[in-house]
């Protein structure tokens, strides 16, 4: 990995030496435009709107266009002079719980690495992190621009995540959340039912792009010449679904079927279903505590044919005698 930016954690009055890595990469498939008659690339000139003239790279400054439809024009130099006191520093200003910031203000993760004459005190903040179980609220600029971060731990690494600011979160407002929605607890049930069906635990291994494997076994195919076959994947369907509660059964009954589980959940009046373990031992409950009388009944006759027998016994001795 290559570092993209250097810089020091403020932490207090200690200094901490930091490299800045990339945390996560995309692996989608790019293209790139071209000529389908002959695959032929497709370049584009950078042009003057006005005169057409292509423009070179050098020639290019930033432009803020105005609601009167001027043009503000802004150069380097206009960038040099803005204040940005987290420039090449990462300001720890607070230390918070991480269950209190919304991970819609998450943006990007980066890793970041001490400097070899800053170990000790990286390794004191990392530490610093975890026994208090909380993050640091630090701010940075990256690339000319100051963001809002937060540093946290991972295997051992401490972890700078951008956030987006406050005022760029828009809000949610949508007309369904005014009506007045009813809802049956039967339904409810059935649909707590189907999470629990459907819970675990979260392993990142087991998620896979399909479409990019799918779009890689394309191109190998088109590169080798071979034919592209298309197959169909077999769909979980849910039958002819006619309400809610059809449509929440059927999710039910598929999402044990996919974990090897027998049983429907139509048998349901409320459409509520027991969970297997519970029902196994309910069940086996039930069954112990009516086998209990049926072994002291099947004892009671044998002491009453024994009685019988020593009774006729005596009888016979006495007419004997």
């Amino acid at each position: 990995m290559r570092s993209i930016w250097k810089g020091s954690v403020s932490f207090g009055l200690v200094s901490i030496g930091v490299k800045l890595f990339a945390a996560t990469e995309e692996k989608s498939v790019s293209f790139n435009q071209v000529r389908r008659s002959d695959g032929s690339r497709i370049r584009y000139k950078r042009v003057a709107e006005t005169d057409g003239e292509e423009v070179q790279y050098a020639d290019i400054a930033k432009g803020y266009q105005l609601g009167s439809g001027e043009t503000v024009v802004l150069t380097d130099d206009d960038f040099k002079d803005l204040p940005l006191p987290s420039a090449r520093v990462v300001d720890v200003v607070q230390f918070v719980p991480a269950e209190q910031i919304d991970p819609i203000y998450y943006n990007k993760s980066y890793f970041l690495e001490p400097e070899k004459n800053a170990v000790k005190p990286y390794v004191l903040l990392r530490d610093a992190l975890v026994d208090s179980d909380t993050v640091g609220v630090v701010k940075v600029a990256i690339r000319n621009r100051e963001q809002l971060a937060t540093l946290r731990v991972r295997d051992g690494v401490i972890l700078l995540e951008t956030m987006i600011w406050p005022d760029e979160v828009r809000e949610a407002d949508f007309a369904f959340l005014d009506e007045d929605v009813e809802l049956r607890p039967q339904e409810q049930q059935m649909a707590r039912s189907l999470v629990e069906s459907m819970a675990g635990d979260f392993e990142p291994e087991q998620y896979t792009d399909d479409y990019r494997e799918a779009l890689e076994s394309v191109i190998e195919a088109k590169v080798e010449g071979r034919e592209i076959v298309e197959t169909e994947e077999e769909q979980p369907t849910a039958g002819n679904v006619v309400d809610l509660m059809s449509a929440l059964r059927a999710s039910v009954d598929a999402a044990k079927k996919g974990r090897g589980e027998t049983g429907s959940s139509s048998g349901s009046k409320d459409g509520s279903t027991a969970a297997p373990a519970k029902k196994a031992a309910k069940k086996a409950t039930s069954k112990s505590a009516g086998k209990a009388p049926a072994k002291s009944a099947k004892k009671a006759p044998a002491k009453k044919a024994g009685a019988k027998k020593s009774a006729t016994a005596k009888k016979a001795a006495r007419k004997t005698a």
